[in-house]
């Protein structure tokens, strides 16, 4: 179906109000996490076809994540769409106010390559459990994982209902063309300023799922063995392809060479001495991205890593010591498996330092000193992250996930995920039982003029 036929069908579906039931959004929900149990071993096969996951890892940071977002949603959404009741001021007597989520109405989800499944899915919960229609743009880059979404999401929903539109550069640039209610992007910086522009044009509400170059600060208190086991976790999940992985190392001067000793004894426990033959090591996305990050790498300041093979796409995990600002490594966001450590004195440097930089998706802190703890979260400015691990703030549904500034506006994922898809009517029901007569003219200002007065105090 051509994209104009696709959203002016979904625009009649919306309009003829079928999406608004909550009983009809939670059959929908239910359906989909059906279809992703019937399709399980497809999904997970297809994500090792395009990043090379493994069984395990696919279920651990997308399948199951999926699937608990799809759950909380089951469960909570008749809860988030019903209207809520606010405080109604005395000057409104007799009158009731409440608050009332309403579904934007057509939606445009456009997704990356990195964490195909989960970008894609996780969005589509919340905004099928808001009511809206959904048209689902796949990233070209992962078509293996396209290919099973499109499949699952045709024989789960009619195209009137949820679509997916696959292809690359001509059919995203054919979409953001269009008119929707409201557009969900999940990609780079440089995507995310072209969908800004174009949902400029028709004051189109959007969300924006950036990256950025994500901080982790060790400092001096840090327990540096666990430290360095949670960063290689974090640094590594899917080859460093992951938005908010740590991007950089800031560790402080007097514990840097102990935490360099710590992080490549970790690589070597966790992916083994040579890397490229662990089965459940992945792969970069494709030709253009591993030549990008080969050329980041400088041989002279590497401690650890640097194994590359072009024909299966692998880049070993790579850690690069005594970095500066001025390196290859730390003028773009790395996105992929290189690790660049770099080091401060004090932390007014590190202060100083990030307020200078774009807004990071995350940060990450290892540090024992509850004093430092809180001067970093509330003087850095950043979308999220942890204290002493790191990447597991995204995964849970009680939190919103985004960015801020350079890094993305608006959030999701549960209550958040659901008013993200969501316009919040602020509604005042008015008694007709009863009709103060002060606010008309002609204005009595004696009796009624001192009513006023007391009401609005």
């Amino acid at each position: 179906m051509h994209i104009d036929q696709l959203l002016e069908s979904q625009r009649a579906y919306f309009r003829s109000g079928a999406t608004l039931p909550v009983k009809f959004r939670i059959e929908m929900l239910k359906k989909l996490y059906a279809a992703i149990d019937k399709y399980e071993n497809e999904i997970a096969d297809a994500l090792t076809k395009d990043l090379g996951k493994s069984d395990f890892e696919g279920f651990m940071c997308e399948i199951g994540l999926v699937r608990t977002e799809i759950s909380y949603m089951i469960r909570h959404t008749r809860r988030f769409a019903s209207k809520h009741r606010v405080y109604t001021p005395l000057a409104q007597f007799a009158s009731c106010s409440y608050k009332k989520p309403s579904p934007y109405g057509n939606t445009l989800i456009m997704s990356p390559w990195n964490y195909p499944f989960l970008l894609t899915i996780d969005p589509l919960a919340d905004a099928i459990a808001a009511g809206n229609t959904a048209i689902v743009k796949p990233s070209a880059y992962s078509p293996a994982t396209s290919a099973i979404i499109e499949k699952m999401i045709s024989e789960c929903f009619p195209p009137e209902y949820v679509a997916v539109v696959t292809g690359g550069r001509k059919e995203n640039a054919a979409l953001l063309e269009k008119k929707f209610d409201f557009v969900f992007f999940t990609g780079s910086q440089s995507v995310g300023k072209e969908v800004l522009r174009h949902t400029a044009e028709t004051l189109t509400p959007a969300v924006l799922e950036l990256g950025g170059k994500s901080p982790c600060i060790v400092d001096s208190t840090a327990k540096l063995k666990l430290a360095a086991k949670r960063i290689v976790f974090g640094k590594y999940l899917n080859c460093g392809q992951t938005c908010v992985a740590p991007d950089y190392i800031l560790c402080q001067r007097d514990v840097k060479d102990a935490f360099v000793k710590e992080i490549c004894e970790q690589v070597k426990k966790q992916y083994g001495e040579n890397p490229l033959q662990n089965p459940d090591y992945g792969k970069i996305i494709n030709e253009k991205h591993f030549d990008r990050l080969c050329s980041l790498i400088d041989q002279n300041k590497m401690v650890l890593g640097g194994a590359a093979d072009r024909a299966s796409l692998q880049i070993a995990p790579t850690v690069m010591d005594n970095v500066t600002w001025d390196d290859a490594v730390m003028q773009e966001e790395i996105f992929g498996p290189i690790m660049p450590i770099l080091t401060f004195e004090r932390f007014d440097e590190v202060y100083a330092l990030l307020a200078d930089k774009p807004k990071p998706l995350a940060l990450y802190l290892f540090s024992e000193d509850k004093q430092r703890i809180r001067e970093v979260t509330e003087r850095c400015s950043y979308g999220g992250g942890c204290i002493n691990d790191t990447i597991i703030h995204l995964a849970t549904s009680e939190m919103s996930f985004g960015g801020v500034g350079e890094s993305g506006m608006g959030g999701y994922h549960g209550k958040d995920g659901f008013d993200a898809f969501s316009h919040t009517k602020s509604i005042v029901d008015k008694k007709t039982w009863m009709d103060l007569p002060m606010r008309y003219q002609p204005y009595n200002r004696g009796i009624y003029g001192k009513l006023l007065h007391l009401f609005l105090r």
